[in-house]
């Protein structure tokens, strides 16, 4: 099996709320984004992305669009978390994402892999998707979540 992996970096702030250590208080984290498809090499004389599974920049312009600028300087906070909720919605065009779970980097990857997962299923009729994410919260945590669940 033959896959490709392009990296992306955001920034964003959460909390844990029943953490038992520092992470139920607010912080921030420089997050590390790879995206791994497999799919057919495209092989169409005259084509830019001949050769390639996918362009490069065609992954990150998608990714970028459909998740990455969405939650780059923001803060995702869980639904349930009222007090941040409550002063996040009191600073006027605070940049928020609300999430149905609590912001892990495990809870986080899934909701990436949820999003991505249908921004590259087959976009050229190779059999292109979405292989894994994984998602580095810091250089020595992370997330994986692949296909198979």
């Amino acid at each position: 099996m033959l896959t490709i992996t392009r990296k992306l970096e955001f920034d964003a702030g959460h909390r844990i709320p029943d953490h038992k250590s520092q992470c139920r208080n607010l912080h921030g984290h420089r997050y590390t984004l790879l995206i791994t498809l497999v799919g057919a090499v495209i092989e169409e004389e005259g084509q830019s992305d001949n050769g390639m599974i996918m362009d490069f920049s065609d992954i990150k312009a998608l990714a970028k669009t459909h998740l990455v600028d969405l939650w780059d300087h923001a803060f995702l906070v869980y639904r349930g978390d009222g007090a941040v909720r409550e002063f996040l919605d009191s600073m006027p065009e605070h940049k928020t994402v609300v999430l149905e779970r609590i912001p892990t980097v495990e809870n986080l990857a899934r909701a990436a892999f949820d999003i991505l997962k249908e921004v590259y299923k087959d976009r050229y009729g190779t059999g292109l998707s979405l292989s894994k994410i994984t998602l580095y919260e810091t250089p020595n945590c992370w997330a994986e979540v692949d296909a198979g669940g």
